[in-house]
């Protein structure tokens, strides 16, 4: 970050009175300063610093209570070890992760981690586990937003109550996850939509641009081509989620059948293979049903049996109609009603 960007970031933080903002920012110069071996100053910022008194950051959360209720705070278990990522998303979201951890170091040569991120893809396959896995990498809370409290009826509320969620996110390190992007990210040149949609994504690119580098922010959607052109500008990070290859499937089937007590009598790739191109989501209920099923049955049906069974099951539901399935229906199309003739005399 440039020096003059860190100024004005410290007197904003000053103004607002946010600590963790005042810290990083802090951080930051003094970081700047050394690697110009201007160690008196780097140590002055530092002595000042520590004059300031001590806020805890629990309570300065506490006190911006409003942006709480327009997010679902959760402790992150999912890891990287967890998911089955392609290549280029598993990479670059450690990359993220080295950055994050890594700050002060980058800091010194007048640059910040890496902190925005856009997931695109179809659903069930790993957009809210990776923001799970990044705020566990990171050991930080994930905040995923909640529209539901966010979107409101009248006019500017929903910019209002933004702005209040912004501010309680700045508050502390912490991931915050935006599913469904798309629903307050719509192109503004999209004709169908109203001002206030426009007024929302301009309010919320701003708000974006000026999230400290400790938030990292994750956004995920199925629609990618539905969100505004200057809304993938403002995400250094665009990952690709696609749904899983073969290989891929077979990979997390394999997974349970390392687990399950018995043999199931066909192989992980075989399975992926009779359940199809499916989501991840999918193929983890496939695998959780038959551990179910296999538990009730208690003992009265082996595993093979079981797989077998649902396996048949799931080619019913997935299969289309064929000819000989397909119901005949009445043509009840309404025709114009034939004239009458008239009678002879």
């Amino acid at each position: 970050m440039a020096r003059s960007d860190l100024l004005v970031s410290l007197v904003k933080a000053g103004a607002a009175g946010d600590r963790s903002m005042l810290a990083s920012t802090v951080e930051a110069l003094v970081a700047e300063e050394k690697s110009r071996s201007h160690h008196t100053l780097a140590d002055r910022l530092q002595r000042a610093m520590q004059s300031v008194p001590v806020t805890n950051s629990t309570e300065l959360r506490r006190s911006q209570t409003g942006g709480r209720d327009f997010v679902i705070e959760s402790s992150p278990e999912v890891t990287f070890d967890d998911l089955i990522l392609p290549l280029p998303a598993d990479r670059l979201a450690r990359q993220l992760v080295e950055e994050q951890h890594r700050a002060d170091l980058l800091r010194t040569q007048g640059l910040q981690p890496r902190h925005r991120v856009l997931l695109s893809g179809p659903p069930g396959n790993g957009k809210t586990s990776l923001a799970e896995a990044v705020a566990q990498a990171l050991a930080l809370p994930l905040l995923t937003v909640r529209y539901d409290a966010l979107v409101g009826a009248y006019l500017g509320e929903t910019n209002a109550r933004l702005a209040k969620l912004f501010e309680y996110a700045r508050a502390t390190p912490c991931v915050l996850f935006f599913d469904e992007f798309d629903a307050v990210g719509k192109e503004r040149g999209d004709v169908h939509e109203t001002g206030e949609i426009k007024r929302v994504v301009s309010f919320l690119l701003m708000q974006l641009d000026q999230l400290p580098s400790y938030v990292v922010t994750m956004a995920a959607t199925n629609h990618a081509e539905l969100l505004d052109r200057a809304v993938w500008r403002r995400f250094q990070l665009r990952l690709d989620m696609p749904a899983p290859d073969a290989s891929r499937r077979s990979v997390l089937v394999s997974r349970f059948l390392d687990a399950w007590p018995e043999d199931a009598g066909l192989s992980a790739s075989r399975i992926a293979d009779r359940l199809g191109e499916v989501s991840f989501a999918e193929v983890f209920e496939f695998c959780q049903n038959v551990r179910r099923r296999h538990i009730l049955a208690q003992g009265s049906e082996s595993l093979k049996r079981v797989v077998a069974s649902e396996l048949e099951l799931w080619a019913s539901r997935v299969t289309p109609r064929t000819n000989a399935d397909t119901v005949a229906i009445p043509d009840v199309t309404p025709r114009p009603a034939a004239r009458r003739r008239k009678a002879a005399p």
